[in-house]
Parts: C-alpha cells; structure tokens; sequence
C-alpha cells in the first residue's frame, strides 16, 4: 500500500490513555526515532502512526504501510526488499520494495510481532546500516526511512519464547505508545460514536439516527473485544439498518450471555467463585474468617483462564499449536496450564 495521505483520522478520545498519547505523539513526531505501537487489535494503531507522520517533518512524503501478519516469509521480503527480473520464478520485470517506496518518508511496519526470525535478521541489518540489496541483485541501495512497528504481541514474552530477536527489539524500542484496549476507556465512547456517525452519516445517507442517553451506557459496559474497529462496524450496521436499540441489546445481550451468569443461575445451577472458597476452606456454615482474597483471586483467574482454554481448544478440535497461537501463549506454556487446570479433552462419540 502506497500512500500520499491527504486526511487523517483523529485520535478521539479524553481518557487519560489517550491525552497521554496524543502528548507523546506531539512531543516525538519531529525526533525521527524509531517507535513501537503497541495494543490490541482494533484499538486505532495506525491512526496513530497516521498522527505520527502529519505532525512530522515528513508530512507529505510517501506513507506506506505493510502488514507482516498478511504475507508468508518469502512474499514479504520481496515486498520489503524489491527484486531484479529473474531473481526468482515469476520475477518478469524488477520491482522496487516499501523501503525504496518509503524513502524520505515513512514505513509502518504492522504486526511486526509475526515477522520471522529470519526477515528479522535483515530487518536489523537495513535498521543498523540503512542499506538494502533487492533480492537478485548484489548492489546495496541506501534508505532515509522513518520506522514505525506496531503489534499485539507482548513482544518481551515473545523474546523470551525465541521467536523475536531481542537485538531487533531495542533498536526498534526507542520509543514505545501502548494504546488502551476500549473496554478500558469508557469515558471515550460517546465521542467515538459521534465521531462515526458524522463521518459515515452522508455515505449511507442517514442522518437521522441518534442514540439516546441509556443505548450509549450500555455500549460503555460493553467489553468490545473487537476495540475500535468493532464499535465503528456496529455503528455502520445501525447506520444501515435504522434500529439502535435492536442492535444494542442484540449486542450487549450476547457479550452477558457468553461471559457472565445472573445471579439467579448462579445461586440456582451452581455454587459461586466464593462459595467454592468458602466450603474447599471446610467452613459450615461458612463464616468470614474463611475469606482470603488472595485465594479468591487466584481461583478465580483460574477458572477463567480454564473455560477460555477449553472453549479455544475445542473450537480448534484440541490442535494445541493453532490454540496456543489464537491464545498468544507459547505452546510449552499451553501444555502446563492444560495439566495444571486439569483440562480434559472430551470424548468422541
């Protein structure tokens, strides 16, 4: 993707996460330095390094982005790098890569976290020299680009795990933004739904959808795995269909339905998380000094942590390394909570 942008999205927001980020955006757009987006998909990563290159001397010098999740190892370095006619089956005419398209601009490195060990190598090489060969060809080209990475990893437990280079790591780690998952933001709701609305109102030629005060309280005790990005499709699909509270309750309806119980199931189909505390603590009647919140925490998280093992791993039909990644755990790790947590696989009929 190759880019001249002409209008950029606005961070919207006021919680302190983002006042914060659009603090550090002002204060680093014009050093130049290497920077790491970090958070959950959705959350509005490349809005950021959207913002980054505006307010930098770069401003109206190539944007490209690149998204490393996307391509297999060796469709990506060709896409990075460029390559000569006949450096490979396929190769007809040579073809310049990101960083020559980037040069005296920006390239954004998206979901760097899924990049190979190997790439990552030679990404390190072009970081530390500022010189790259397209593939087939022995001349080494000089590159003036400002980097930008963004990912959803924990990149620090991926270099633990070996499956990101910690050499790479700290040359890109000049500067770190993490953004906020939107669950952890409410306050931003509101102005991100009118955001939206203004924006997409005239595309779908409705202009007469409003929410009301308790649609938009629901929507901010909406967990909203899917961040940002999951907000803007819901408001799309209102935009269309007309009816925001037949989609709100749909919406909120399901997300308490997979993850919460009221409490009359709770009381009534099983014992609660402290109830279990409680009785396992021998108490009967149970009584207060039986309480420790260390202890309630820690069942807690596993109980959690069991169902969502569980429900990934069935999904998957118990295929431990696709589990493991849809978790972001290493699969060593997945194995131990499997036999710590006492998951089993159900039988087949």
């Amino acid at each position: 993707m190759t880019n001249n942008l002409q209008k950029i999205s606005p961070i919207i927001g006021v919680s302190p996460n983002i006042i914060k980020t659009k603090e550090l955006i002002n204060h680093v757009a014009d050093t130049g330095l290497n920077i790491i987006i970090c958070g959950e998909s959705g959350v509005g990563k490349e809005v950021v390094a959207q913002n980054l290159y505006q307010k930098s001397p770069r401003k109206g010098k190539p944007f490209i982005k690149i998204n490393c999740a996307a391509l297999p190892e060796g469709l990506l370095e060709s896409e990075l790098f460029g390559f000569e006619q006949g450096a490979f089956t396929g190769a007809e005419r040579r073809r310049r890569g990101k960083f020559e398209l980037a040069h005296g601009g920006v390239l954004l490195l998206d979901e760097i976290g899924d990049m190979s060990m190997s790439l990552q190598a030679k990404l390190l090489h072009v970081l530390q020299s500022g010189e790259f060969s397209r593939l087939g060809s022995e001349k080494e080209l000089k590159t003036d680009t400002w980097i930008l990475a963004a990912t959803n990893h924990e990149l620090e437990q991926d270099i633990k795990n070996e499956k990101f280079r910690e050499d790479l790591y700290f040359r890109l780690n000049i500067i770190k933004i993490f953004i906020s998952p939107l669950r952890e933001r409410p306050e931003d709701i509101p102005l991100l739904i009118d955001h939206f609305l203004k924006k997409y109102s005239p595309r779908f030629k409705n202009t007469q959808v409003k929410p009301d005060y308790s649609l938009i309280e629901k929507l901010k005790k909406y967990h909203w795995p899917g961040n940002v990005r999951e907000l803007q499709n819901v408001l799309k699909r209102i935009l269309v269909m007309g009816n925001w509270e037949e989609i709100v309750d749909e919406l909120t309806h399901s997300s308490y339905a997979t993850n919460n119980l009221t409490t009359t199931e709770t009381s009534s189909k099983e014992p609660s998380i402290v109830s279990d505390i409680l009785n396992s603590a021998g108490a009967s009647p149970p009584d207060l000094e039986s309480f420790s919140l260390k202890e309630i925490k820690r069942k807690t998280l596993d109980k959690v942590e069991k169902e969502a093992i569980s429900y990934v791993l069935g999904r998957t039909d118990w295929n431990r390394s696709k589990a493991a990644k849809i978790l972001k755990i290493s699969y060593k790790t997945l194995l131990y909570k499997i036999s710590d947590l006492n998951i089993e696989r159900p039988p087949k009929f």
